[in-house]
């Protein structure tokens, strides 16, 4: 466990076993994504939440805030916070939160991170005209900031079911396996002028050699098969972009997608999403999930046309890439 941390008469620690009864009784009850006591249960015997990812703030014997962070069951650190709590009764709900992140991400770079976990807060569609979900999402937003999570990118989550129907691919582009250097050199031309908010961060700080590499060693690291990747070709046989179908430890998902920029505009972009859904629902996949930033209207545009269907928002909160060495800041 890590040495606890001290703020005015509160203490910010990771949990133990001992702890986990004072864990799930945490309940929220605001319009935010919350971790409920069963699926942290569930989870923690996978080793997807652990007690060192689990952060509590008491007062005295009571616990006044949860910060449950988590990562891959084979993962040394963890990648995501998924939830954050701070009780109502708290004078003030932003900076305990703050504290409580700080104190989390300063032992996880102790213990060797080499990247920050990013925050991932969920919101119902249509959140801005629910003063709830506005007023839940105003003191996380004021937590995520001041503990340095200042990169702030807003998600759409889609969903294609069966009900849609498949996709109809326009027969332009032929898909064929390619080798981790071919990939690469594609996910190192996409880059350039991508809408994807994080893509442009990386190619800022980065440059697209390392920004392609590290989305290729991202999703070989994911649960899907590196046998489903594709790259797309025209008649002619140019690299037209590329497809990667994905999945998560709970859903297959649409992964990457990409058309290089000499071809963009020219509506190759349904194709390739056409035969990521195609490889999905041929495996059996009944739930393909994608996310895309929603600055990035022509993608979101072809989500629709392929029959995904929002269903969820997400607010990202990272910290800046030219910042990631940077210490943590103090409480």
């Amino acid at each position: 466990m890590s040495t606890p941390l001290l703020f005015r008469s509160m203490v910010f620690r990771s949990t133990t076993d001992a702890d986990l009864d004072r864990v799930t009784a945490v309940t929220v009850d605001e319009p935010v994504g919350w971790i409920a006591a069963d699926r942290y249960l569930d989870e923690l015997k996978e080793g997807m939440y652990r007690p060192e990812w689990t952060w509590i703030a008491e007062d005295g014997d009571r616990v006044v805030a949860r910060a449950l962070w988590w990562g891959q069951a084979t993962a040394e650190h963890p990648v995501a916070l998924d939830c954050l709590y701070v009780d109502p009764s708290v004078d003030d709900r932003a900076a305990v939160g703050a504290d409580l992140i700080t104190a989390g991400l300063r032992a996880f770079a102790e213990q060797g991170a080499l990247k920050p976990p990013l925050y991932n807060l969920t919101l119902p569609t249509g959140w801005r005209q629910d003063p709830a979900a506005v007023a839940a999402l105003a003191w996380r937003h004021e937590a995520a900031r001041a503990a340095g999570l200042t990169d702030e990118v807003e998600r759409l989550r889609l969903e294609w079911t069966p009900d849609a129907g498949l996709p109809v691919a326009g027969g332009r582009l032929t898909f064929t396996e390619g080798s981790d250097e071919e990939f690469l050199d594609v996910f190192r031309r996409i880059a350039v002028g991508s809408l994807d908010g994080e893509t442009r961060r990386n190619l800022d700080a980065m440059g697209a050699e390392a920004t392609a590499r590290e989305e290729v060693d991202f999703y070989l690291g994911c649960p899907g098969e590196r046998s489903w990747w594709r790259l797309a070709r025209t008649p002619d046989g140019r690299v037209a972009g590329l497809a990667l179908p994905s999945a998560t430890p709970y859903n297959r998902n649409v992964g990457y997608l990409g058309v290089v920029p000499e071809l963009r505009g020219q509506g190759y972009v349904d194709d390739v999403l056409a035969e990521i859904t195609r490889i999905q629902v041929e495996a059996g996949a009944e739930l393909i999930t994608a996310t895309t930033d929603t600055d990035n209207a022509p993608m979101a545009a072809a989500f629709a046309r392929a029959g995904y269907r929002v269903t969820q928002t997400r607010m990202i909160y990272s910290v800046p890439e030219a910042s990631r060495t940077a210490s943590v800041p103090a409480s």
